[in-house]
């Protein structure tokens, strides 16, 4: 397996550190940037976890044992990056009237439920940061005790200065970086990168803080960026096997959290970087001003089904910014109607026999593409080429269904559900369908319609597909 690693900006062989665990394909670490549950989940968060995804799947499907860990940002997150404005939980709370807390259920309920929807394999740990102010507080007062924090009239901070690599990940120029080009500027800051890892509540400030905690310190919460290097040392250790994300987290999130982890404990903090790049909308960056802000219910209501947009996904490279348009998503509408409906028809047929040298020959040629696209720095594009390859060729139906069940491992379309769909009627049953056909066919719809509410009250749909065919499931 290859990828892309942001940190030298390179496609590296993907190893293990432990010489052990890589002969063995033990365990890998992967740690996914989670959601702030303070507002609702749009396509392009879709995208980046349906490549995190993908990721996942393709090196459980290459025999790595994977663990993968998600936070879910419920307090800390401000609305400027530059450790200023108010905390984005808070602000929208009161906007909502809403308890913050329950505030916090229901967008981390509905954020969930869109990764059901895509198919997205939940994380092992799903770990929210106000479970975890213990560790952040922990991880800060290790930090103060090798001198890289210091106090201001708001908070603890990072001295960025004191950390000799700060910017390799995004390969900042710090000494031309001028405070206010990345973030606002702060009088008390000492350098223009330093970042808060413990922010103050003031108890006579005109707004009070709902989520807040006794530290050290004063009585607070914590920084943005701590929760992240605090929550993925607890349940993956001191070095990541691999850290997913978007790219707009490149040059400040993802930088402070190397800053922080590896001057705390002294080693790399991330072995690979993988990144997602930006989704635009009829070209333009997706906002709410711009109303262009869209969510997977807002599909599912126009007509499309979620792993519809999955399939869009799939069909560009993580690395490379992908502009969404509903031109673009109804033509994935009809190859995966397409996909679908040739997969189930290769379900039912019957077992392997010998094949003949030619299709031997194509057979391994297509599982060799397949796995090449894969471990080629996770080349989705490619991999859907080999899928609609082989289902063109003339390989045996039978080796075609395996070679999709193994192949959906990684692509996660559900084409192997379509096992799920079969259902075993009786002989009454099927005389009715058999009956309600034949009336169809001679253009008899009313006859129908009464026959096909005969079959529902036995405990069936019915479903005419645009194919032609029939499908019938339970209700």
């Amino acid at each position: 397996m290859k990828l892309f690693n942001t940190l030298t900006r390179k496609i590296e062989e993907f190893r293990l550190v432990d010489r052990v665990r890589q002969a063995h394909r033990k365990q890998v670490g992967v740690y996914i940037c989670g959601p702030t549950v303070y507002d609702y989940a749009h396509i392009g968060h879709a995208r980046a976890y349906i490549n995190s995804d993908c990721l996942v799947r393709a090196l459980r499907w290459l025999d790595y044992k994977v663990k993968v860990v998600m936070n879910v940002t419920d307090v800390g997150h401000l609305t400027s990056d530059a450790d200023s404005g108010e905390d984005k939980m808070e602000k929208k709370a009161r906007e909502e009237n809403k308890n913050i807390w329950k505030l916090a259920d229901y967008y981390s309920k509905d954020f969930f439920e869109m990764l059901d929807q895509l198919n997205i394999v939940k994380p092992d740990v799903v770990a929210r940061v106000t479970d975890h102010i213990s560790e952040q507080i922990d991880l800060i007062k290790k930090l103060e005790k090798k001198g890289f924090t210091y106090k201001t009239s708001d908070g603890i901070y990072f001295d960025s200065s004191k950390f000799k690599d700060y910017g390799k990940l995004a390969r900042l120029d710090i000494e031309g970086l001028k405070e206010g080009v990345r973030v606002k500027k702060n009088l008390e800051k000492k350098n223009a990168t330093d970042f808060a890892l413990w922010k103050f509540s003031y108890p006579d400030s005109a707004v009070r803080r709902l989520m807040e905690w006794e530290s050290p310190w004063g009585v607070g919460f914590p920084g943005w960026h701590i929760e992240c290097s605090a929550i993925s040392m607890k349940y993956l250790g001191e070095t990541i096997d691999i850290h997913t994300g978007g790219i707009d987290h490149i040059p400040v999130h993802h930088t402070n959290e190397i800053a922080q982890s590896e001057a705390c404990t002294g080693k790399k903090f991330v072995n690979y970087w993988f990144h997602s790049n930006f989704l635009d909308i009829d070209g333009e960056k997706m906002s709410k001003s711009l109303k262009n802000f869209i969510r997977v219910k807002d599909l599912e209501i126009r007509g499309y089904e979620p792993r519809i947009l999955r399939y869009l996904f799939l069909t560009g490279h993580y690395r490379t910014k992908m502009n969404f348009t509903y031109k673009s998503l109804d033509a994935a509408k009809e190859a995966y109607k397409k996909l679908t409906s040739i997969s189930r028809s290769w379900s039912g047929t019957k077992g392997r026999t010998k094949l003949s040298p030619e299709k031997l020959e194509k057979l391994q040629g297509v599982s060799l593409k397949f796995r090449q696209a894969v471990e080629n720095d996770l080349n989705m594009p490619q991999a859907m080429a080999v899928v609609w390859e082989m289902a063109k060729s003339n390989i045996p139906e039978y080796d075609k269904w395996e070679l999709i069940l193994d192949w959906d491992q990684v692509l996660g379309l559900g084409l192997g559900e379509v096992e799920k769909d079969k259902v075993k009627i009786s002989v009454e049953v099927e005389t009715l369908v058999k009956k309600r056909e034949s009336l169809r066919k001679e253009k008899k719809w009313d006859e129908a319609d009464v026959v096909r509410l005969e079959i529902e009250k036995k405990g069936y749909l019915i479903e005419d597909k645009e194919e032609g065919k029939t499908h019938i499931r339970c209700v």
